[in-house]
């Protein structure tokens, strides 16, 4: 037995079962390993960008770390966009980042790079193994650090010599550590600060897909508080049924209306709110700075606890069907293509409890409306900002939820980023949707352009945002992957293209020129 082995029966000994990978030459004695138990499921993905990315998914619908398997440190670089994404979503990730035999460090090889300072960059939790006895207890002591508060980054770089030499036993990751609760002071503090005409909960985590979005409703419901979440957030529910929950916005100017008349803001699973960049003339923060600000838990703490703490405080009002979103389904509209239609579209033929990851960026503010008048549904959203989140996010959360559908609205220049992950969904079957919504450009860099005052456009600009000559074929690129795709131009096309999408299971794409 060596290293290798034992870092494989911990994984399983501790209860994961899954592992997505982009292995190299350092790591082959971590994929035998791998190979002698195919009980621990490995996913293949074909660009390590998207290997973080299914991971970050699979935790947001699951609850579940699953292991990464990364290459050295310009394999872990490539991964580290969506990683940041994953540690803004607090999603609990394990990265194994194989590395060189130590002995071998002392030499400039080719693939040789500062493993650890890439891997600090964005992990909670580094260490490199120093000895193959310790890779069992190292890679449960990640596995803690990986499932503690509420969700973090965990990395174990692994030195080849440290997977093959000889090592026994395994390990079993214990328990992460009881999640910090506020104190009694605190809790009574903010229930009369909720008391306040127009003050505000400000929540995220769990409350927004989970009951606990029922207990803060009846508890703000009493105290006559509003509940509002914020724009960007790991997972929430939306569509028919759901509790209400306001939604802030993506600008900041229309943040700050939102928030102009409250006295209280109250925190629970969420940091202070701050606008995606900073623009000339406006503040960084929406809140009104005689808004009194609350921070009574942070999102590492025990968020439920904290609820049920509130309640009790605030006392719990009953919920009528003014509380919940109606059944409101959209008709199907035909005619002219437009962002909109296609939105009230989706929103008619989604099935009840799909799963959206929205990477729409510019364009799905428009599709919003329609969506949101569908059936019951989870929505994943790019929490970190990085682009290239939507489609490995999908393999992640289609592995997590085999029989739920999944659908991706996809930008056509951010879904550049990790397209490889169309052959992930082709290989393993998923049953994912992709809508591309080709504008042929970075649209939202229009948008951001104009919001800092540039008003003249030259060709120097047109030629870093348009995404044109070539025109970008995603039909033919789906092929190329093993994904069946169309193109759609009129809403009579995208009607019939995703309805049959709805009606079949594995993997399809829907190009919608916009």
């Amino acid at each position: 037995m060596n290293g290798a082995e034992t870092l494989v029966q911990t994984l399983l000994a501790s209860g994961v079962r899954l592992c997505f990978a982009n292995p190299g030459t350092s790591e082959m004695h971590f994929v035998a390993a791998l190979d002698r138990h195919p009980d621990l499921r490995c996913i293949l993905c074909l660009f390590e960008g998207g290997v973080s990315g299914a991971a970050d998914g699979y935790f947001r619908m699951s609850g579940e770390v699953a292991a990464t398997l990364l290459h050295l440190a310009p394999g872990f670089g490539n991964a580290f966009a969506n990683l940041h994404n994953a540690r803004k979503a607090q999603s609990g990730v394990l990265n194994i980042m194989g590395d060189h035999a130590d002995y071998h460090l002392r030499f400039e090889a080719p693939l040789k790079g500062d493993t650890v300072g890439v891997a600090q960059a964005v992990s909670h939790w580094t260490r490199v193994t120093s000895e193959a006895g310790r890779v069992a207890g190292d890679a449960a002591q990640a596995l803690q650090a990986a499932r503690s508060k509420n969700g973090q980054i965990a990395t174990l770089i692994l030195p080849a010599n440290m997977a093959w030499d000889a090592a026994v036993g395994h390990a079993v990751a214990p328990a992460p550590p009881a999640l910090r609760r506020p104190t009694a002071k605190e809790i009574s503090a903010a229930a009369r600060a909720l008391r306040q005409p127009g003050a505000i909960l400000l929540v995220d985590g769990p409350v927004l897909w989970s009951d606990l979005g029922l207990l803060a409703k009846r508890l703000t419901k009493a105290a006559g508080a509003r509940l509002m979440q914020p724009y960007f957030v790991s997972r929430f529910r939306r569509g028919a049924g759901v509790v209400r929950i306001e939604r802030m916005a993506y600008r900041i100017e229309d943040n700050l209306a939102l928030l102009r008349d409250a006295p209280a803001l109250v925190l629970c699973g969420t940091p202070r709110p701050a606008g995606f960049f900073a623009y000339p003339g406006l503040p960084s923060t929406p809140d009104n700075p005689e808004t009194r600000l609350i921070d009574l838990c942070s999102r590492e703490m025990d968020i439920g606890w904290t609820l049920q703490a509130l309640a009790a405080e605030t006392g719990e009002a009953d919920l009528g069907p003014e509380d919940f979103a109606p059944l409101d389904l959209p008709a199907l509209p035909g005619g002219t293509l437009t962002l909109a239609k296609v939105g009230e579209a989706i929103g008619a033929l989604m099935p009840e409890n799909a799963v959206v990851v929205d990477e729409g960026v510019s364009s799905s503010y428009h599709l919003g409306p329609g969506v949101l008048r569908g059936r019951g549904h989870d929505v994943l959203t790019i929490t970190g900002g990085s682009i290239g989140f939507g489609l490995p996010a999908a393999v992640g959360a289609a592995v997590a939820c085999p029989d739920r559908k999944v659908v991706v609205l996809e930008g056509d220049g951010s879904g550049m980023y990790t397209l490889q992950s169309l052959w992930t969904m082709a290989r393993e079957g998923l049953d994912v949707t992709v809508v591309i919504l080709a504008n042929r450009g970075y649209q939202i860099l229009r948008d951001e352009l104009a919001a800092v005052g540039v008003r003249e456009v030259g060709r120097n600009i047109s030629r870093m945002f348009d995404v044109v000559e070539p025109t970008l074929d995603w039909v033919a690129l789906a092929k190329g992957h093993g994904v069946t795709g169309v193109r759609v131009s009129d809403m009579a096309g995208f009607n019939a293209a995703f309805a049959e999408a709805m009606a079949q299971h594995g993997p399809r794409l829907v190009e919608v020129a916009c």
